[in-house]
């Protein structure tokens, strides 16, 4: 279903175990979105055989998302580049500025009312774009977009994959209410029942 709205743009800080594993923050807000673009990239890979392809793999490589959003503040900047403050409060982007991987979260208003929500898991900002221009005879809103890309996370989901993005809409069969009334309080884990091998 179309969707007709952006909001609720949130971010999480990850934090790293030895092996990688993600551990994630509380999501704190990021900014007001107005513009949200995601794109994959997959890896993929064809087996021919029998003078045709016998066997085709698409795997997630990639992704890249571009925020638009009506301002980056000085704390969410320094979350998702790596900028820093000085001394007079000034923020200060340099070029061995790397920001760390985060959790983005958003949600999008489908044409039926309903919401339809995200979480993109693992997710590696550079520095914002700015656009300025001087004031004519209209007003023009100059607004930043920061870009990022997007990589499935280390840590493994209880079926032994690498996850890169949740979504759900609050209309889908089957979602818990509290699912959607959460979603924004912790970034969400995937959960799956473990079956239960015979003999056990």
């Amino acid at each position: 279903m179309a969707t007709i709205g952006l909001d609720k743009l949130y971010y999480s800080k990850i934090t790293e175990g030895q092996n990688g594993e993600e551990t994630y923050a509380t999501p704190v807000p990021l900014a007001k979105a107005i513009k949200a673009d995601l794109s994959v990239e997959l890896a993929e890979a064809v087996l021919y055989a029998d003078d045709g392809a016998a066997e085709v793999v698409k795997e997630f490589k990639s992704g890249k998302l571009s925020l638009g959003v009506d301002d980056i503040g000085v704390t969410a900047a320094q979350d998702l580049t790596g900028a820093t403050i000085d001394n007079n409060g000034v923020l200060i982007s340099t070029g061995e500025d790397g920001g760390t991987p985060v959790a983005i979260g958003f949600r999008a208003k489908k044409a039926n009312g309903n919401y339809r929500c995200f979480w993109l898991y693992r997710v590696k900002f550079g520095i914002p774009a700015t656009n300025l221009q001087t004031k004519g005879d209209s007003i023009t809103f100059q607004t930043p977009t920061i870009e990022g890309t997007v990589m499935r996370r280390n840590k493994l989901d209880g079926q032994g994959k690498h996850p890169w993005k949740a979504e759900v809409s609050e209309d889908d069969t089957g979602v818990l209410a509290s699912t959607i009334t959460n979603w924004f309080t912790q970034v969400c884990e995937p959960v799956f029942t473990v079956p239960v091998q015979q003999g056990e």
